[in-house]
């Protein structure tokens, strides 16, 4: 067994062959399409702590008034990063007077981890 510098120990299995089998079906490019929009929305700090807040919160929504002060933001900069989550549809939008009420599509995120990850979701429930 090699052991390189970082100290962790390589097993040379270079004796074993490869054998090629299926790798599975492709994902339909307009899937492809959903989901890279939908991974890209997520993979923002400030947005990814957007929805971590609204999952968070007791009544499963939240005000982009709430949202601004626990992020400690300007509201126009949450505002945008909320309308990049909802055109991706991962996040409900409802107007009440002049607040903008905030919720997430669980059905949404059960469907990207569907089919992002189709043999993981059929393990367990999201």
């Amino acid at each position: 067994m090699a052991t390189p510098l970082a100290g962790i120990p390589i097993e040379d299995v270079s004796g074993e062959r490869c054998v090629p089998s299926s790798p599975g079906r492709l994902i339909d490019r307009d899937e492809v399409e959903t989901l890279t929009a939908q991974l890209k929305a997520m993979a923002d700090r400030t947005r990814l702590q957007i929805v971590h807040l609204i999952d968070q919160a007791p009544a499963g929504e939240l005000c982009v008034c709430d949202l601004t002060q626990s992020l400690d933001l300007a509201q126009s900069t949450v505002s945008r990063h909320l309308k990049i989550l909802t055109t991706a549809g991962l996040l409900r939008r409802e107007q009440r007077g002049t607040w903008a009420w905030f919720s997430i599509r669980r059905d949404a995120l059960r469907q990207l981890r569907e089919q992002a990850f189709p043999r993981g979701a059929n393990r367990s429930s999201c």
